[in-house]
């Protein structure tokens, strides 16, 4: 996907879409009067109305305000008149505004398609020509974000079969090329040699081995300790020996390292548009089977940081990855830390694919901030309680924690679980609920979403 000014690029258009601030704009535009009557009385029923000709032309009316939802009006309504066209260039008309920008946004994001393993592939939408009115900067950020959110909706939709944990490192190689980022990887012998045996516990049952990806990018100007960000890597998840069941269960869980995918999006974007920011991304991957040497219920796994674990659930296994990952962050003496993982069900089930669940030990002034990087990007964050009784459900009798806290508060007693990982600032966002989706939801794609790229970038832009 490409944004260019008028001023900068030309194609050959398919597409001409004017965007109107009220809906008797519609006089100031090159129309026919037969076309304008037609406009007029159309726009009386609906925010948009489409012309056959060539080339293709829409005309919407915006949504009134100037709030968080009056811009997420916007991009569905870009992805009402995306879906009414099969253009590859397209030219947006419209005075120079926020909702202009957020419908340009939906128009990108509901165009998307993963088309990688088909044999014949569609012709999708390739660039969006804007007015010269708007800023290059502003295309430019543009440009970044809804790349960076592609590149997590690829990784999330690809299958194991070439999605492995190494293929993940390789995968994060390649964005920080490609957008200008630090990239190591710790194989599985060095991964043996820290002690990772949360990582490593999980990796068990694998054929293929685990990788730890670290990406850093420390943009000009930048000061401060780091900002640093953790994604659940889990590439394919059975369950292990917990096993799942197939139907609307382990049939998506090629998604379990959305994560990762939004850490390794949110870098991508901040180091696009070299935002004056230090902020570190671990990411901790392998997939969870249940074959050779697999972990089982009843085990206790020593960690990275030296504590026990008695497993009592072989499925609660990405808080085991993001648990050493979080006491490696100790190394950076962050200013914060954020983790993102498609952690557990019951987030899922708290509040469905409309937002993602928060927690943590961050002031509420970081909450609050990410709160409004939420609305913004209508990623919308839903905070749960932290109290310290939750504590209590993950005692163990035989080692300092087990692994689950039961049906109780289940996405909480995951946090708490992860808590004990940490000693800084920490936010917990489980995206369990948006991170794949069996249908389309507006301009959020089929499959991956890309949830939490937009929202993380939102909430480190807001830090500069």
């Amino acid at each position: 996907m490409l944004f260019f000014s008028e001023s900068k690029v030309k194609h050959d258009l398919d597409h001409q879409i004017y965007l109107l601030n009220r809906p008797e704009d519609y006089s100031k535009l090159d129309l026919t009067e037969a076309e304008k009557a037609y406009l007029a009385d159309q726009l009386k029923a609906d925010s948009f109305v489409h012309f056959s000709r060539l080339p293709e032309l829409s005309v919407a009316c915006l949504p009134e305000g100037e709030d968080a939802q009056a811009f997420e009006k916007a991009r569905i309504l870009a992805t009402k008149v995306q879906k009414s066209c099969k253009a590859k260039h397209i030219a947006i008309h419209a005075e120079a505004s926020d909702k202009a920008m957020a419908f340009a946004e939906g128009l990108a994001l509901a165009a998307y398609k993963f088309q990688k393993y088909f044999s014949k592939k569609e012709d999708l939408l390739e660039s969006i020509q804007v007015d010269a009115s708007f800023s290059e900067a502003q295309l430019q950020e543009l440009n970044a974000v809804v790349s960076a959110t592609y590149l997590a909706r690829d990784l999330v939709n690809e299958p194991l079969s070439y999605l492995t944990a190494k293929q993940l490192a390789k995968e994060a190689q390649k964005a920080g090329e490609k957008f200008g980022f630090k990239v190591e990887v710790f194989n599985k012998k060095k991964i043996e040699s820290l002690k990772m045996g949360g990582l490593l516990a999980v990796n068990r049952g694998s054929q293929d081995p685990p990788s730890f990806s670290i990406l850093e990018y420390k943009g000009e100007g930048a000061s401060g300790q780091p900002i640093v960000l953790v994604g659940k890597g889990v590439v394919y998840d059975t369950g292990g020996l917990s096993l799942k069941p197939t139907p609307g269960s382990m049939d998506s869980m090629k998604s379990d390292m959305g994560g990762a995918a939004a850490v390794i999006g949110a870098i991508s974007a901040a180091a696009a548009n070299k935002l004056p920011i230090h902020v570190i991304g671990l990411v901790p991957a392998t997939d969870n089977r249940p074959g050779l040497n697999a972990y089982v219920p009843g085990d206790v796994i020593r960690m990275y940081d030296g504590s026990t674990v008695e497993v009592l659930n072989t499925d609660a296994e990405g808080r085991m990855l993001l648990a050493d990952a979080l006491a490696y962050a100790k190394n950076y003496k962050p200013a914060l830390v954020v983790d993102l993982a498609t952690l557990t069900g019951a987030a899922a089930v708290a509040v469905g694919k409309y937002g993602v669940v928060v927690m943590g030990t961050a002031s509420d002034e970081e909450f609050n901030a990410l709160s409004t990087a939420g609305d913004m990007a209508y990623e919308r964050t839903a905070r749960f309680p932290f109290w310290e009784e939750y504590d209590e459900l993950l005692k163990s009798t035989i080692a300092d924690q087990k692994n689950i806290g039961g049906r109780e508060g289940g996405a909480i007693t995951a946090g708490k679980f992860l808590q004990k990982f940490t000693d800084y600032p920490w936010i917990h966002i489980d995206i369990a609920g948006p991170a794949f989706l069996n249908a389309a939801h507006h301009y959020r794609s089929q499959g991956g979403t890309g949830v939490g790229v937009r929202l993380m970038y939102n909430f480190l832009k807001s830090k500069v």
